[in-house]
Parts: structure tokens; sequence; C-alpha cells
């Protein structure tokens, strides 16, 4: 499933490189990047999760916002950002077993792999 949904990118307040990324449908959905490329990959990454979460809870995926009807901050810019739900939900283990032995085989941890324990495995 390939979904789109607008975001607010408005730029680090303390003058650092980065950006704090809002989706204006998505309740309490707030990441924030770096770059640019970071910012984006991680509002991919944290609204893929919002859906996830909503959909493993049988829970209605609120519609994505008309882009043209929202207001763009003073500071900052609205993007519209592409999820591919089918593709973020096959990354995850399915059990913990699975990710143990994933962990186990390459070596890595948490940090490596950017890893959310808050998330729950199906």
């Amino acid at each position: 499933m390939r979904l789109a949904y607008p975001a607010i990118f408005t730029p680090f307040s303390d003058g650092q490189e980065g950006y704090v990324v809002e989706f204006p449908d998505l309740p309490g959905c707030v990441t924030e990047g770096f770059s640019m490329a970071e910012a984006l990959f991680m509002a991919e990454d944290a609204a893929s999760g919002w859906i996830l979460g909503e959909l493993e809870e049988k829970n209605q995926i609120p519609a994505a916002s008309d882009i043209r009807e929202l207001k763009s901050p003073k500071e900052g810019f609205l993007s519209m950002v592409l999820l591919n739900i089918d593709a973020n939900s096959k990354a995850l283990p399915k059990t913990l077993a699975e990710y143990l032995a994933a962990k186990h085989w390459n070596g890595t941890t948490q940090e490596d792999r950017e890893i959310d324990f808050g998330r729950p495995l199906k």
C-alpha cells in the first residue's frame, strides 16, 4: 500500500542544520533529521510506523489533507511524503527470536540497525 501525507518541515530553531518534521494528519507523529536527506528518511519512517501501528490496532487511517489547503509555516515549508507501507512492514522481524537470530548472525546492535524497541513485533 502506497500513501502520501503532507508534512511540515521546520528548520531547527537553534541555528543548527536540520529539520523538525510534523504530520498534521497523524497526531503526535513528529521526527527530525540533521540534513534534508535524513529528515525525509526519518519522516517516511515515522509516518509509516504511525500508520502500521494504527493498522495493527485495527483503527481507521486518517485521510491525507490536500496540501493546497494547508497553510505553509512562516519558517519552513510543506511537502508530501510518500509512504510504502508494505515494504516497511516486511522489513520488521516477525518474532523476537527472528530478531535475535538476525542480530547474532549479523553481529549488529540496535543502534547499528536503527531498530526501535518501542515498536511491537507482530
